[in-house]
């Protein structure tokens, strides 16, 4: 019996970081090896998801198209900047593609879209310290506070692309 209270608890502490819906994700910064942000390489740090809300795309460069649907619908809807931001953090552990074409690539995106954040995870830091699905498309949209309204790894139906967005309109 004392095996298996072991064995729960310490399956229930290997998870405690993962993000999770209505709660705050742990903080996490991503700076120098790790990456940083794609226009200066300065620390990205979490605890600036705040004050608006947030939709944060976790993308494997090799499927940087998967939720390309939620994205341009995203687009479309010019939600007020004064209330809505965008993060794409670009996972670079996950592809075979050079950094140095990815980082080029981010860099043009980061000033065709100015007002989106564009991140480096050099390392898989968010599949590590939030256990976001790796080799992936994930979605994660985040509150006003912080915590998180919505997570999707994966290719987002149409409910659930109906679902994120009835979530950030209640939440603007």
């Amino acid at each position: 019996m004392k095996i298996k209270l072991g064995l729960v608890a310490l399956l229930a502490t290997l998870n405690l970081w993962a993000v999770t819906v209505g709660e705050k994700p742990k903080e996490v910064v991503i700076s120098g090896e790790n990456g940083g942000m794609a226009k200066d390489g300065a620390a990205w740090d979490s605890s600036s998801i705040k004050d608006k809300v947030y939709v944060m795309f976790y993308v494997d460069p090799d499927e940087k198209d998967l939720n390309s649907a939620f994205s341009d619908a995203l687009k479309a809807k010019k939600y007020d900047r004064k209330n809505y931001a965008s993060i794409a953090v670009v996972n670079l552990a996950a592809t075979w593609k050079p950094n140095v074409i990815i980082e080029s690539i981010l860099k043009s995106k980061q000033k065709k879209f100015p007002e989106t954040i564009y991140v480096k995870d050099k390392k898989s830091v968010l599949v590590k310290e939030w256990d976001l699905a790796d080799d992936n498309n994930d979605i994660v949209i985040f509150d006003k506070d912080g915590s998180v309204l919505f997570y999707k790894a994966g290719k987002m139906s149409k409910d659930d692309m109906q679902k994120a967005f009835k979530i950030i309109e209640a939440h603007i």
